[in-house]
């Protein structure tokens, strides 16, 4: 019996053949693209020149160009956005690319020709075509951010698009096109959100959306250095905002969203929101919400499993930086980085403060500060993160970890920017870390300075597999310059396998499911998620790096609403689908 186990067969590098059932026979040997990579990370250190990220922009056509509409005013939306999204809107197989784009001139200028966000569609040679004015996707907002998901259950992707400005929901007709239901569907969120996640909150079945606001902007504000010249102004120049929390109604009141911020609670509380995940923190089966505020405290939003929310970032220890202190939070991944099976934070600050590891100390005692041990303390204080994310980016068994860097507030610039002035002022070099398989980070360069030599202003990072090969892939969005697309060719030092969790009922991916793949008396979690880091959204797969080991013992299940499933056996080197109510029942 197959108990549900649907197993994609990569027969090439970057295509996927056909699918086979779980209980055929099936022998694998280095599968989707191995030669490509070099047997082992040794390979890298004898041949230094070799890199782990290959920059592919130009070559597959990707050509989009972000503008800030920037008058010389030093407006702060500028240097906020953009963000950009990996994910498949017409149901291929494969990953296309939504970019945000900014504009010319703040949301009440007249101009003549608006920018817009960009979607670019990935055909089967693996090139990425521009297909925006047919799909309806040409947001001519203020762009920040995007959000991905399947709102009415329907099996397509939809998309909800962050602005300084009234944010946009558009939803997925199923044939390539979309349609604006912001009006319909009563969404009201006005002034300037940042970034958003989908989650089910209240186990309905439907995805409920949780959008983080920054503040009250007013452009007749003008800020300076200490110097005295004029530069952008900073978050408390100006009033907070709460957030926003929109209620799926189409589990008892119909097609649209409610906002239920004040009665869940999140009313309760303003702050310069920039980055939000939403993962299961406490280990009680439901989804919680954290959020990266700016210079306030962040906020861990527990969920109360009737509704409503209890702000408890002070009492679980993520409020605030080992010294006590808020912090500028801008990016946010939750992860397990030290394969203890507990859901850890890394969040991405301001330069001269450190970007932040909480350890997740278990059985909802709360978090610890452990940036200092882990190796992650002096690297980042020169820098300002946003974009962040963890992959296994070698397949050794451990998660690793990417920042995307670039300054809010101009000062003397670096001399090896890529960008030429103003701009300049702003740039900085991304920053990539080695896990040693304990928790532990080494911040490596020569290996990937095709990803981190480019001094940009890169805010949004999305990973997912888009060639179909088996490792992950880094896209990141750049302010006033170009997005850039990096393909994967890290030497490999292992297997590895792809598992996508589906509700049939609900028609999609089960957007909080944990899996838990055992191997060898070792288990790995993942929580599939699309929305994380920084105002962007990813492929919502869950990714393992499995190291030496060539076939998986079996694969534990936790989907949204706290029922349990195993599933069987496994090889490597392949995607796997879950099928909810195929598993062995779980107690």
């Amino acid at each position: 019996m197959s108990l549900g186990i649907r197993r994609q067969v990569v027969s090439a590098p970057g295509r996927v053949t056909r699918l086979i059932g779980a209980s055929s026979l099936l022998v694998c040997t280095c599968l989707g693209g191995c030669t490509d990579h070099a047997e082992s990370p040794s390979d890298a250190i004898q041949a230094p020149a070799a890199q782990w990220f290959t920059e592919i922009t130009t070559t597959v056509g990707l050509d989009f160009v972000h503008e800030t509409g920037a008058t010389g005013e030093l407006y702060m939306p500028e240097v906020i956005g953009p963000g950009a999204a990996l994910f498949d809107f017409d149901n291929d197989g494969d990953l296309d690319i939504y970019l945000v784009n900014g504009n010319r001139g703040l949301p009440d200028a007249v101009v003549e020709q608006t920018p817009t966000n960009r979607l670019y569609r990935q055909d089967p040679n693996g090139r990425y075509v521009d297909v925006t004015a047919e799909s309806g996707l040409g947001d001519g907002g203020y762009g920040m951010g995007v959000a991905i998901g399947d709102i009415d259950n329907d099996g397509d992707a939809d998309v909800y698009v962050t602005n300084y400005g009234p944010d946009r929901l558009y939803r997925n007709r199923g044939d390539g096109t979309f349609e604006d239901i912001t009006e319909s569907a009563g969404i009201d969120v006005p002034g300037w959100s940042c970034s958003a996640v989908f989650l089910d909150y209240d186990r309905d079945g439907f995805l409920d959306l949780y959008v983080t606001q920054y503040v009250e902007f007013d452009p007749d504000l003008h800020c300076f250095d200490q110097a005295g010249r004029r530069d952008y102004c900073g978050p408390k120049s100006f009033t907070p905002i709460h957030d926003v929390l929109l209620h799926n109604n189409g589990g008892s009141g119909g097609p649209g969203f409610t906002d239920v911020s004040e009665e869940a609670g999140i009313a309760s509380v303003a702050a310069a929101g920039l980055g939000v995940v939403c993962d299961d923190l406490n280990d009680d089966g439901w989804i919680d919400i954290y959020v990266a505020n700016d210079a306030y405290p962040n906020h861990l939003w527990l969920n109360q499993r009737n509704g409503t929310f209890r702000e408890a970032a002070l009492m679980m220890g993520t409020a605030y930086s080992l010294h006590g202190q808020p912090e500028a939070g801008m990016g946010v991944v939750a992860a397990d980085f030290d394969n203890d099976s507990r859901v850890d934070l890394f969040v991405t600050h301001l330069r001269v403060e450190t970007n932040t590891h909480y350890r997740n100390l278990g059985r909802g005692v709360g978090f610890d500060d452990v940036t200092g041990e882990t190796g992650l303390a002096a690297s980042s204080m020169e820098y300002t993160g946003f974009g962040t994310a963890a992959l296994d980016v070698e397949l050794d068994g451990d998660l690793d970890l990417v920042v995307a860097n670039g300054r809010v507030n101009r000062v003397d610039p670096r001399p090896d920017a890529s960008i030429d002035p103003p701009w300049n002022l702003l740039a900085e070099p991304n920053l990539f870390y080695l896990n040693d398989g304990q928790g532990r980070f080494e911040l490596i360069e020569r290996p990937v300075a095709s990803l981190c030599g480019l001094i940009e202003i890169t805010r949004g990072l999305a990973i997912g597999d888009i060639d179909s090969d088996g490792d992950l892939d880094i896209l990141i969005s750049n302010v006033q310059g170009p997005a850039r697309l990096y393909r994967n060719t890290t030497p490999r030092n292992g297997h590895w396998l792809i598992v996508r969790a589906v509700d049939p009922s609900l028609r999609r991916d089960a957007i909080g499911a944990r899996v838990t793949v055992l191997c060898n008396g070792q288990r790995q979690v993942r929580t599939i998620a699309r929305g994380f880091g920084y105002l962007s959204s990813s492929d919502s797969r869950a990714h393992f790096g499995l190291g030496d080991v060539d076939r998986v013992d079996r694969i534990e299940v936790r989907w949204p609403d706290g029922a349990r499933e195993t599933f069987p056996a496994t090889d490597v080197d392949r995607v796997v689908q879950v099928t909810r109510g195929t598993g062995k029942r779980q107690p």
